[in-house]
Order: structure tokens, then C-alpha cells, then sequence
């Protein structure tokens, strides 16, 4: 009966949301639009919400907040994705050899080989292959939740690696998951996440902090920050919902160059407060991204040791963000953004799809992700 119940209910939530779906395709354009889109929104919002799951997840869990992607946000996408208005977002940077490269990984290179004809065929084709660096880690790209872990201890620098007792999400060790120096990500690898088609929510850091400029290296947006964003940009109503992808638009992307000649971009950035990535644990957040480098912010000067991090050394975490996202809250990640055009538009929701690679047992995954959402709203 139970059973029967909700789907009854959920049927019915369904039919509400057409209903004002179809109203807004029907009305056409006019001061009409906008208001049937708002209702047609906010019935999407309405109904979504008890379609949602909330966790805990079970034991042996390896998407983490993924685990959130379903009917209910594939139901508030409808809503942006029927939208006469919307338009295509990419989210995503072109990668190349000379794209800004990270510090932390690998140089890229890819090589692009001759054409090849077939003897006895008509046949001419090309192809390119990667010589080097770590292409899941480099350009716009996606943390699995395997990439981050924790010591009990900080570690002092001299004494054995103490990566035997690195702690993972979901209450994973490191025998769980790396065993050996040489080993794949045995569990928690990227190939665990699924297709994120859910809405997004863009809040616009470079109006609310910057006054219109980038932000500062080592600013922080805290959570009260992330409030005042949604007010500032009339989503009081809405706020953030499980399930959502939050994107953060800082204008430190907007030094994104290729060639890349200055290599400043990849050197310090602003990025979250500990406070604003425990509001995003509370919210139940699917994943976060920035038009960062990093996620955590990162003072000028601090990878030459002539600054200390903003915040996290007090706990010996530098990187409390991606420690708190991936090993912590199993919130997924996103680095280097292109929300330049979403926020030029003022697109502060839509529906956002984030396929990454099924690598079996890597870290992160090169990303294209995308936004449909309407210009205004």
C-alpha cells in the first residue's frame, strides 16, 4: 500500500510539473513567459524534492553524493531543458599542450601522428595519441573521490611515508584502495560516478566579492557569502537543493590563456571557506566547481613558501576544500570551469550534465560538462 501510494503521489507531482511546463511553451513570448516559467520552475522545485534520497548510503558506498541523481533532478532539468528560451552552455575549456598546466601533475602532451592510407583502400585517416602527463588531472577536469585521503597525524616530512594509514571516504583504508605504489584505485575510482544530470545553481562571486573585478588570490567566500549570492541574484526562493551542482563563477578563469606565457593562472586563485564546504555537506550538494585551479583558495606566494594557506594548516590541511569534498563529505569536484559565458548571461539555474571517462581505477577524468539554462533566469 505504501508502495502504491507514492507512486500515486508521484504521478500526480508529475502531471503538476507538465502542466506548467506546457504552460510556459504554450504562452509564447510576452510578460506572460515569465511568469509561467516561474511556475513552471517552481512545480519542478516542488515536485522534485520527495524524489530525491537523502542517505545515509548503504555500507560499501562508492559514488557518495551521486548517489543523489535521479528521477528528482532529471525532473527539475525537465523544466530548463523545455524551456523555449534556453540556450547551450559549454562549461568546459579547450585542451591543448599549451593550455596553463598544473603543478601537480605531469606535463601533457599529446602527439599528433601522420595520416594513414591502407594499401589497396581508398581509405586516409588521423589520430593523435598522448605521450605523457595526466590528462585526468590537467585542464577541466573531475576529482574521483579516491583522489583525496587522510593521515591521522601530519606527516613530518623525513620519517617513512605514512600513506599505509591514509583514511578514504566512506570509511575505506588505504590496503581498501591502493595497495601498492604501483596499484590502480581499487575502490573509489572515477569509474563509480555516474552520468550528473541534475540542476545547477551559478553564483556569481565576481558581482557579490570582486565589485565586478576577480576576486583576490586567497580570498575566501564563505557561507554566509553563499547566502547572500542567492539573495543577491533572487534565489532566496530557491536556495540550494540536494542533488544540485553548485558552480561559482570567481572571474579568476578569465586569466585562462592559451598559450599559456605568464604562468600565473595555475599559481594561487581564490576558492571556499571551510565554513561554505560544510554549508555545501548540509545542502547535499552533488558536486561543486569553481573557474579555479584548485577549489581550495590559494595565496600568492604560499606554493613558495612565502605564504601559509588560508585556511587548513591548523589541522596540517592546506587543502581543507578537496579534504572535506572528496574524503570527507564525498562531494564531487570540478577544476577550471569556463562559467564566463553562463554568467555573462546572468544563467544562474540550469540543468548541467557532467559525463566523466570510465576509466577503471584512476583518480579524476578529463570532463566536458554542460549547461542548458535561459538567459536571465
Amino acid at each position: 500500500m505504501q508502495t502504491r501510494t507514492k507512486n500515486n503521489d508521484r504521478s500526480q507531482l508529475t502531471k503538476l510539473l507538465l502542466t506548467g511546463v506546457a504552460a510556459f511553451v504554450l504562452t509564447g513570448a510576452g510578460s506572460g513567459v515569465a511568469s509561467a516559467a516561474s511556475d513552471a520552475q517552481m512545480n519542478a522545485v516542488t515536485a522534485s524534492q520527495a524524489m530525491v534520497p537523502s542517505g545515509p548510503w548503504p555500507t560499501g558506498d562508492e559514488r557518495g553524493m551521486a548517489n543523489a541523481i535521479g528521477n528528482g533532478t532529471w525532473m527539475r532539468c525537465a523544466y530548463h531543458l523545455a524551456n523555449g528560451n534556453s540556450k547551450s552552455y559549454e562549461v568546459s575549456h579547450e585542451r591543448s599542450n599549451t593550455m596553463p598546466l598544473s603543478p601537480f601533475g605531469r606535463p601533457l602532451g599529446y602527439e599528433f601522428t601522420p595520416t594513414v592510407t591502407l594499401p589497396g583502400t581508398r581509405h586516409a585517416f588521423n589520430g593523435e595519441q598522448v605521450t605523457g602527463g595526466e590528462p585526468g588531472a590537467q585542464g577541466t577536469q573531475m576529482d574521483a573521490l579516491g583522489h583525496f585521503a587522510y593521515l591521522d597525524d601530519a606527516w613530518d616530512g623525513s620519517s617513512e611515508n605514512a600513506a599505509a594509514g591514509a583514511h578514504y571516504y566512506g570509511g575505506y583504508n588505504q590496503e581498501d584502495v591502493k595497495p601498492t605504489d604501483d596499484s590502480s584505485l581499487l575502490r573509489l575510482g572515477i569509474e563509480n560516478v555516474p552520468p550528473i544530470i541534475t540542476t545547477a545553481v551559478l553564483l556569481d562571486a565576481k558581482a557579490f566579492l570582486g565589485g565586478g573585478n576577480a576576486m583576490a588570490p586567497g580570498q575566501l567566500i564563505t557561507a554566509a557569502d553563499i547566502d547572500g549570492m542567492l539573495e543577491a541574484q533572487g534565489l532566496g526562493w530557491r536556495g540550494i537543493l540536494p542533488g544540485d551542482v553548485v558552480y561559482i563563477y570567481t572571474g579568476w578563469g578569465e586569466g585562462w590563456a592559451d598559450p599559456d606565457e605568464d604562468k600565473t593562472y595555475y599559481s594561487m586563485g581564490p576558492g571556499l571557506a571551510v565554513d561554505a564546504a560544510t554549508y555545501l555537506q548540509e545542502k547535499a550538494v552533488v558536486l561543486v566547481a569553481l573557474d579555479n585551479p584548485f577549489t581550495d583558495p590559494v595565496a600568492q606566494g604560499q606554493f613558495q613558501g612565502q605564504a601559509m594557506p588560508p585556511n587548513g594548516m591548523d589541522d596540517g590541511l592546506p587543502f581543507a576544500i578537496h579534504h572535506q569534498n572528496l574524503a570527507v563529505s564525498g562531494i564531487h569536484q570540478i577544476q577550471n570551469a569556463n562559467l564566463t559565458a553562463l554568467a555573462a548571461d546572468n544563467v544562474w539555474t540550469s540543468c548541467t550534465i557532467v559525463l566523466p571517462l570510465l576509466s577503471r581505477g584512476h583518480s579524476g577524468s578529463p570532463v566536458r560538462p554542460v549547461a542548458i539554462g535561459a538567459p536571465g533566469q
